[in-house]
């Protein structure tokens, strides 16, 4: 095989570690941002429902303040009651008492249920205050956890960053720069087998002439279809 060639496969075989190594570190972090998020999520939802009680409790007062001042009515409409003679003004008068008995009944019921509310949501709120408390030790548990884990998965990738840099030098920087960039174009691969004249890169198959010249393992050559750099391994059983 093309010892160029031969230094691009290994070379990949050590980025595919290390992207393994990545992926690991990564899932470990999304792990613990996931709880994360949820407690922040919590923490919005007690915000949220303490915002609601504020609101609440200020609308009572509100309520009751209305309240009050209708019963005054009431009183000051009943005492001139007694200062009519003519029915037409007494009857007047009886409708705006009822009215405004019937708007302080109203207001009264208003603060009765909004009471109710108010001591359910702080209820909520108690609740959710003990399983943030709960959910933050559980995380501060598991940031220590993800830290050893992070770090122990990076004592591994520190010896394959050292390799990789070695491998690295022995190739010509203008083919490590076409290796890099089909790295990233082409999710991480780079460099691949043809099996059955079939490019295991883009599995689409490729001209036989170039099958053929590929299978004298002296050049490099390129997929035509995606542009990966393709080499022909023989199978195992042909190599004896």
């Amino acid at each position: 095989m093309n010892e160029l060639l031969s230094q691009l496969i290994e070379l990949q075989a050590i980025d595919m570690e290390i992207d393994r190594i990545d992926q690991a570190i990564k899932a470990e972090q999304n792990g613990l941002d996931e709880r994360i998020t949820a407690l922040a999520k919590r923490e919005a939802l007690i915000n949220e429902l303490q915002e609601k009680i504020v609101a609440q409790q200020k609308e009572t007062r509100n309520l009751e303040g209305d309240m009050a001042d209708r019963m005054d009515h009431v009183r000051d409409r009943q005492s001139k009651m007694m200062q009519v003679q003519t029915g037409r003004e007494q009857t007047a008068l009886l409708k705006e008492i009822e009215d405004a008995k019937k708007s302080a009944k109203e207001n009264e019921e208003k603060v009765v249920a909004l009471m109710e509310s108010i001591e359910q949501l702080t209820a909520r709120v108690a609740e959710e205050k003990n399983l943030l408390k709960g959910e933050k030790e559980l995380v501060a548990e598991e940031t220590e956890k993800v830290r050893v884990s992070i770090e122990e998965i990076n004592k591994g990738k520190r010896d394959k960053d050292q390799r990789r840099g070695e491998q690295a030098a022995k190739i010509k920087s203008g083919t490590l720069r076409k290796y890099d960039t089909l790295r990233q174009r082409r999710n991480g691969l780079a460099v691949v087998n043809v099996v059955d004249g079939v490019c295991q890169g883009c599995f689409m198959a490729i001209p036989p002439q170039l099958f053929n010249q590929l299978l004298r393992g002296d050049q490099l050559f390129e997929c035509p279809t995606c542009q990966r750099m393709i080499f022909y391994q023989r199978p195992a059983e042909d190599k004896n």
